[in-house]
C-alpha cells in the first residue's frame, strides 16, 4: 500500500495558546517543548529529550487538537494515522503498514499521531482470538518504538489507556490526562468560539458537563439558527 493511503492528510495549524489543557497538562507540554529548544545542552549531560507521548481520556477534550499543537510548536510537520486504511484482516499487512508509516516519520524527523491507539495496542493477554496473531503485532509496535529516530516525535491517544498492553505503556515517557472541562474553562471556550461571530449571534444559551468538541457543534448549530432567523425576518 502507499504511504500516502495509510496517512491523513490535515493541515490545519494550531497554535498552543489555543488549547484549553488543565495546568498539569499545560505544564508538561510546555516542558515538552523546551527540552528540543534545549536539546544541545541536554545531550551534554546525556539526558535524552522525551519524545513518546500519551494522551489519554475523556472523547472530544482536545487530544487530536493538542497533537496538532504539539507539532506546530515544534516547527515539525505531522503525520496523522489512517488507522481505517492502515488495519488488515492479515496482521502481517497491519504490522508493514504501521512500519512504513513510521520509516516515513522516522526519516522526515516529524510528529508521528496515532489516534485510537487502543485498536492496535491492545493488551496481548486480553485478545479474545487470534491471539498469537495480536502478540505479533504488539510486538512489531514495540521495535518500532525502541528504535524510533531520537528526533522525531511520536503522539499516541486512547480513550480506553487500561485495555493498551503494559509493555507499550512503559514506553511512554509522558502520559498526559485529558478531563472533561469544568464550567469555568467551558465559559473560556464559548468566549472563543463566539468571538468570531457578531454580537447580534453571540447571545446562546451555554450547555455545560460536555466535552470541547461538542459545545463546538452546539455552537455551531446555534449560531446557525440565529443567523437564519435573522435573515427570515429581514425577508419579511
Amino acid at each position: 500500500m502507499d504511504i500516502h493511503d495509510l496517512v491523513i492528510r490535515d493541515k490545519e495549524i494550531v497554535a498552543l495558546a489555543d488549547v484549553f489543557l488543565n495546568p498539569e497538562s499545560q505544564s508538561q507540554i510546555q516542558q515538552l517543548i523546551r527540552e528540543y529548544k534545549y536539546v544541545d545542552e541536554l545531550t551534554k549531560y546525556n539526558l535524552p529529550v522525551n519524545n513518546k507521548v500519551l494522551l489519554q481520556g475523556s472523547s472530544g477534550c482536545g487530544k487530536t487538537t493538542t497533537a496538532k499543537a504539539i507539532a506546530h510548536a515544534l516547527g515539525k510537520k505531522i503525520l496523522i494515522l489512517n488507522l481505517s486504511n492502515i488495519v488488515c484482516s492479515r496482521i502481517g499487512e497491519t504490522s508493514q503498514n504501521i512500519k512504513l508509516v513510521f520509516d516515513k516519520a522516522g526519516r522526515d524527523k516529524s510528529v508521528l499521531f496515532l489516534d485510537e491507539f487502543d485498536q492496535i495496542g491492545k493488551a496481548r493477554e486480553d485478545s479474545d482470538k487470534d491471539v498469537g496473531e495480536m502478540r505479533r503485532l504488539v510486538n512489531t509496535i514495540i521495535q518500532l518504538m525502541d528504535y524510533y529516530p531520537k528526533d522525531a516525535v511520536l503522539i499516541c491517544a486512547t480513550n480506553h489507556p487500561e485495555i493498551i498492553d503494559s509493555a507499550l505503556m512503559r514506553r511512554f515517557q509522558l502520559h498526559i490526562d485529558f478531563e472533561m472541562p469544568n464550567q469555568e474553562t467551558l465559559d473560556s471556550y464559548y468566549d472563543q468560539l463566539l468571538s468570531a461571530f457578531p454580537e447580534e449571534l453571540r447571545n446562546i444559551k451555554r450547555v455545560y458537563g460536555i466535552s470541547f468538541a461538542e459545545a463546538k457543534d452546539y455552537v455551531n448549530t446555534e449560531v446557525k439558527s440565529l443567523l437564519i432567523k435573522n435573515l427570515e425576518k429581514e425577508k419579511v
